[in-house]
């Protein structure tokens, strides 16, 4: 049995109908850049992350740009995020002449430590950046007390968490501004590159909508030096027929994982913990495994897709070596770096194939135990 770690043609299937019939009237309407879908997407999506404003932009990568901008951050700041994440979130930062300052992220979670906020902040931090990362959101009382009490903003990186919960808030909707991508393996995800931007400040969102239009709301105006970057009409519409299945997806993701845990429970590999506040939307199921390029080698020999994301953190990437960040000086980072393994995860998974994926995992776990000769508890 060959199982892929995302299955996209098994989604549309189930939306077919739909799907073809959005596209087909975007043709029609020639409605490819801007138009009644893409305003009806932004007001929609705006809805359903609680959220006052919306604007789509080109990916989720010009999410976090336009964001990061539109607050101000420039040459000469700071902006503490993560280093277990992917590259956008740092490359970013650095894209508006800032600065990345990586913080350790907690051994149970693999999220944000808060607690090790204090330490870098500096005269020159202007935000913080937390990563909502595989789904799971941050802890983001500790986050946003910190931000408080040093006035600084924060931009949520919800790239992998659309329709995830803190304590009842959608995420991406608790810190100043929250940032998606609709790439097309995301929990809700488009036919190509796309992204949004969502605030409770609707004069930030004006602000990020004209930067991401070349600097103009009128069209020969430019009150700024823009980009272009803009969620085009077809993805709208294909993004507004997936939008009305998000949760129900969501919710299968949430019956995968629970299954994944119960047969995984005495397997030896390490599951991932959910925050008693969050409620996840498992973009992936990752767990952590003593040697997991060995664990991975006898999977694929099974048919079965295992994926790694990310195993080299960004302060180790040569793009980052200039920042000088010792190696060593975030651990827990480093550890869950080498040993971190995506399962098969998305909504059309079937119980059976979950079975053969932990059952697996569980052999390649013991296997690589005894001939390791130690516990696998790491």
């Amino acid at each position: 049995m060959n199982i892929s770690l995302c299955d996209l043609y098994a989604q549309y299937l189930t939306i077919k109908a739909d799907i073809d019939a959005a596209i087909a009237r975007t043709i029609v309407h020639s409605a490819f850049i801007g138009g009644a879908e893409l305003q009806a997407f932004e007001a929609e999506f705006a809805s359903y992350c609680e959220s006052k404003a919306c604007v789509g932009v080109g990916n989720g990568t010009d999410a976090l740009y336009l964001a990061l901008r539109g607050l101000g951050v420039g040459p000469g700041d700071e902006v503490v995020t993560v280093a277990h994440t992917f590259i956008a979130t740092a490359e970013t930062i650095t894209l508006t002449g800032a600065r990345p300052v990586f913080v350790d992220i907690k051994e149970d979670t693999m999220l944000m430590d808060p607690d090790a906020l204090e330490s870098a902040i500096t005269s020159r931090t202007r935000a913080i950046v937390p990563v909502h990362l595989y789904g799971q959101p941050c802890d983001m009382d500790g986050i946003m007390e910190v931000a408080r009490r040093h006035q600084l903003k924060v931009v949520e990186d919800a790239a992998q968490a659309h329709g995830a919960r803190w304590r009842d808030k959608r995420v991406g909707s608790i810190g100043d501004v929250g940032c998606f991508s609709f790439f097309p393996g995301k929990n809700l995800g488009a036919y190509g590159d796309a992204g949004a931007v969502v605030s409770q400040d609707e004069q930030l969102i004006r602000r990020i909508r004209m930067l991401a239009n070349h600097g103009r709301m009128d069209k020969y105006i430019h009150e700024h030096e823009g980009v272009n970057s803009r969620l085009d009409g077809l993805n709208a519409a294909i993004l507004r027929v997936k939008l009305r299945h998000l949760d129900e997806w969501n919710e299968a993701r949430r019956r995968h994982a629970r299954q994944y845990m119960e047969a995984l429970r005495d397997s030896g590999a390490r599951l991932p913990v959910v925050h008693p506040h969050a409620e996840p939307v498992w973009h992936l199921c990752v767990v952590r495994v003593r040697d997991r390029d060995s664990v991975q080698a006898m999977l694929q020999k099974q048919g079965i897709a295992a994926g790694v994301h990310y195993p080299v953190p960004l302060h180790r990437q040569p793009a980052y070596k200039y920042l000088e960040v010792p190696e060593g000086s975030l651990p827990v980072t480093e550890r869950v770096a080498a040993h971190v393994l995506s399962l098969p995860m998305y909504p059309e998974l079937s119980r059976n194939q979950i079975e053969v994926v932990s059952r697996a995992v569980s052999e390649a776990a013991s296997a690589e135990r005894q001939e390791a000769g130690r516990a696998c508890a790491f």
